[in-house]
């Protein structure tokens, strides 16, 4: 597969309805869920490190805001 041909695979997931609902479901759960429910499933259930787990947390919040930032420009959503 030439690198045009992932390009190309990659748009027509990201241009798909079921794309643009998992991609925008996926950045949600991570802006939500990653500061919360991650940090407290690190912390109090596995007994890892508080700091630990909430770094943890505010990676995944960062991540979820920069896939939104990125649909949002690209138009995915609206």
């Amino acid at each position: 597969m030439t690198e045009n041909e992932e390009i190309n695979t990659a748009t027509d997931f990201i241009n798909s309805k079921f794309g643009k609902v998992f991609m925008t479901v996926v950045s949600v759960f991570l802006i939500f869920a990653g500061p919360t429910y991650v940090v407290y499933g690190l912390a109090i259930v596995l007994n890892v490190n508080g700091y630990a787990a909430f770094v943890v947390g505010f990676v995944l919040f960062a991540v979820g805001l920069v896939m939104m930032r990125y649909l949002l420009k690209n138009k995915v959503v609206s």
